[in-house]
């Protein structure tokens, strides 16, 4: 396509899909793939006007091709977004593909790639098997850095080991093999229990010579310098199995000997389990929550001014200058998520909550936390900071929210990478509030 001619296709190929003419829609993909994500001068794609205009059918056949439902428009939406402005329930539903009721989509680091097959953890002549099936995979991890390489485009992939490349690792008498599961099949009744398996590890020898266990042909090979940056630059495939294998390998690390009776542990259950060695210990006796992996809970509020049109947000002096975020904190024992969620509200700004509502979580494998996003609405609007916690926090517009979330420049705001729940909470109040 090439001037003119390429700008009737494309208004041919919105029109269609605003109108519902999914045989159009299909045909002019298959000559012309490239109108897929294509978007008009506002920002709207085919999947938006679809979405716009409930629209099912075309919705599936865009997704179905690989079209990028995560994109905003001009606005600051996604198509998910403008289905649920506009009432199209159905719609939503398929934008959301399985995530989570509020924000539509799943969040960085919670995609399910792998089948976990828990029911096989237990069985130690399976997991052998599973070690040395044909396709199965070993994350090789340094001091919680996962070995990564770089594709000649630039973007970083986790370097998929085979069996032969960590064995004698594996081997060793304190060595941790997590079995994080097996790849998902897309044929259906096909038997998961022989499809390739997935497993972390992680040794502490110098880096540069596990760096020698690269593959050959594998160029570029690495481990990540800085987990808050680097591990947010992987494909959402990447980070779901990412996700689990760091937070598992970190309770290892950490629970080497038993917080009971101080004697030491031993992996078990495809290292979904810690036993103490003392068989006269307590933690032997009954089921005990110091034996299996921890997930600490975190709620983290965007709170809304009572006017309905500014948001509370707080900086940390270690944000790069210019940003900030929503506030949070971790949920204390015995503590319900609304309490825990007023109480740091007002612990860290002196901003009295009321309503709290949940919007989606996501997995935070720094260690192991899991982010409960709520947005929550204030009572009070004087803030008095507490400058243990965070060293500033201010009311934003939704004007500068918007703009900060388009990226425009310059901006008064820097908000969070779109990877983090911080994102999603404020990209999800601008969404829900726009006049399309």
């Amino acid at each position: 396509m090439a001037g003119t001619h390429e700008d009737e296709v494309f208004e041919t190929f919105l029109a269609a899909s605003s109108s519902g003419n999914t045989p159009q829609v299909t045909s002019l993909l298959a000559t012309f793939p490239s109108l897929l994500d294509r978007a008009d001068s506002k920002g709207w794609t085919a999947l938006m006007l679809a979405a716009r205009n409930g629209h099912a059918e075309v919705v599936h056949t865009l997704l179905r091709h690989g079209c990028n439902k995560s994109r905003l428009n001009g606005s600051g939406q996604s198509a998910h977004d403008v289905a649920v402005f506009w009432g199209h329930d159905h719609v939503a539903v398929l934008l959301r593909g399985g995530g989570g009721e509020g924000i539509g989509q799943l969040n960085y680091f919670g995609r399910e790639p792998l089948d976990r097959l828990s029911a096989k953890r237990s069985d130690n002549a399976w997991l052998e098997d599973a070690k040395k099936r044909t396709g199965s995979v070993f994350l090789l991890f340094s001091d919680l850095s996962p070995m990564t390489r770089t594709d000649q485009q630039g973007i970083q992939h986790l370097c998929r080991l085979r069996y032969d490349a960590v064995k004698d690792l594996s081997e060793k008498p304190d060595a941790v093999l997590v079995f994080l599961g097996v790849e998902r099949s897309s044929e259906t009744g096909s038997g998961s229990e022989e499809l390739p398996a997935w497993f972390a590890i992680s040794s502490d020898e110098d880096a540069t010579v596990l760096l020698g266990r690269c593959p050959h042909e594998t160029p570029k090979c690495s481990f990540t310098k800085s987990p808050h940056r680097d591990l947010l630059r992987f494909s959402d495939e990447d980070a779901g199995v990412l996700a689990p294998a760091r937070a598992l390998l970190a309770w290892h690390r950490r629970y080497a000997f038993c917080s009971t009776c101080g004697s030491s542990t031993i992996a078990e259950e495809g290292g979904h389990k810690r036993t103490c060695r003392n068989q006269q210990c307590l933690s032997n006796k009954g089921v005990h929550n110091t034996c299996y992996p921890r997930t600490d809970p975190v709620v983290i509020m965007l709170v809304i001014h009572p006017d309905g049109n500014h948001c509370l947000l707080g900086r940390k002096s270690i944000f790069p200058a210019g940003m900030f975020s929503c506030l949070a904190g971790f949920v204390e024992p015995g503590e319900t998520l609304e309490a825990a969620a007023r109480r740091e509200v007002f612990e860290e700004s002196g901003v009295q909550v009321g309503g709290v509502g949940y919007v989606c979580c996501q997995p935070w494998p720094m260690p192991s936390q899991l982010m409960i996003g709520c947005h929550c609405v204030a009572l009070t609007t004087d803030i008095s900071v507490d400058r243990s916690e965070i060293e500033e926090a201010q009311w934003f517009s939704r004007q500068q929210v918007r703009e900060a979330l388009l990226g425009f420049a310059p901006s008064s705001l820097v908000v969070p990478p779109q990877q983090t729940i911080a994102h999603q909470l404020l990209k999800h109040w601008i969404g829900t509030a726009a006049n399309l």
